[in-house]
């Protein structure tokens, strides 16, 4: 589900728009504090999007929390969208200080800018209408101004502000949330220009982004060393694998969403590591049986046999080995808060197994 920004409706004060978009890059994204980054997530509920709190305990910074089969230490999990258009959420809007918080950074970066060297001109009125915009009440089509903050409203709400992905590459997408930080009412929804406001939808991406799948390793027979010619059987019990399931949710203040992403299993690829082998069947994709399991078990007898799932190597790996590569393609797709919910890119993950194929010895009497 990428996250793309909408047109915004055509601003009267056209020129002040402007201004407010150079601030913004002056003084704002390069503050840490205005692009803030999750720092951490993993195995179970502990893994967070930490945040401080301000002098009146409100959190400082939202808080998007990891459950399920996630990937530990900070790092994104093993899962690789079928569909190369589809990224992950780069930038989303979350809620970020209390009003009293926020008025006291703003402050001091309005102050740092006003002081930073060759911020005359356009740059400093950029910098007046900011300061303008959250303490007088100077607002355009869509986006009112703020008296004082919002002080009076401490408590009651929290300013909104673009938070970036770490594990997005692309740094244009990554910054492209740039709208100035803007107020919300606990409860309340944010305004709807604002797409990228974070959501179950978005959260299912982040979900999906950080979900570990179990490695894939196929049972064999013969199990890592076979003949020429001889077919060898391939499958997965359905113990081995099942659903994955990975929640991503956000609590703050009484805003409370979440979304699950859950991953089923269904089909098996084998990749044989050589052009000198035949799988089956003729694709190499072998489907998800009635009961979980794809292929089916070898048993005695049955060598000569064709196997459902499996591979025939033509030619010996000599005295090295051929890398079966066996990846498993997961269906993908969420539910989330108020009966929202979808589908997402199919998923695939795999693994390589060692396999030596050997000449079938002739014996001489």
């Amino acid at each position: 589900m990428p996250v793309t920004r909408s047109r915004r409706k055509t601003r009267n004060a056209g020129t002040a728009a402007l201004a407010l978009a150079l601030a913004l890059s002056t003084f704002i994204l390069t503050k840490p504090a205005y692009a803030a980054e999750p720092t951490g997530n993993g195995q179970g509920a502990g893994a967070d999007q930490q945040g401080g709190s301000d002098d009146t305990g409100i959190y400082a910074a939202a808080q998007v929390k990891y459950s399920g089969s996630v990937a530990k230490g900070g790092s994104t999990g093993n899962v690789t969208s079928a569909d190369v258009n589809w990224t992950p959420p780069p930038c989303w809007y979350a809620p970020y200080l209390g009003a009293k918080a926020f008025k006291k950074k703003m402050s001091e970066s309005i102050g740092e800018a006003k002081n930073t060297p060759g911020m005359g001109g356009t740059a400093g009125a950029a910098i007046g209408d900011v300061r303008r915009h959250f303490e007088d009440d100077y607002g355009w089509t869509d986006t009112p101004g703020y008296k004082d903050y919002n002080v009076d409203k401490d408590g009651d709400g929290m300013f909104w502000a673009g938070i970036e992905n770490p594990d997005e590459p692309d740094v244009l997408k990554r910054t492209s949330c740039t709208d100035l930080p803007f107020w919300v009412d606990n409860g309340e929804a944010p305004p709807p220009q604002y797409e990228e406001a974070i959501s179950p939808e978005i959260l299912a991406g982040l979900a999906y982004q950080h979900m570990r799948l179990p490695d894939t390793r196929v049972t064999l027979a013969p199990a890592a060393n076979t003949k020429v010619n001889l077919p060898t059987w391939a499958w997965l019990d359905r113990a081995v694998f099942d659903e994955v399931r990975a929640t991503a949710s956000l609590d703050v203040l009484g805003f409370n969403i979440q979304a699950t992403t859950t991953a089923k299993p269904v089909s098996l690829k084998l990749e044989p590591g050589t052009e000198d082998a035949e799988t089956y069947p003729a694709s190499g994709e072998c489907p998800i049986n009635a009961d979980g399991s794809i292929g089916e078990p070898y048993t005695t007898g049955r060598s000569n046999q064709t196997p459902p799932c499996g591979i025939r190597y033509l030619r010996s790996s000599g005295d090295g080995t051929y890398r079966l590569r066996a990846t498993i393609t997961w269906a993908i797709a969420w539910t989330g808060t108020g009966g929202t919910g979808g589908g997402l890119p199919n998923g695939t993950f795999g693994g390589e197994q060692a396999i030596a194929v050997q000449e079938i010895q002739a014996v001489n009497r």
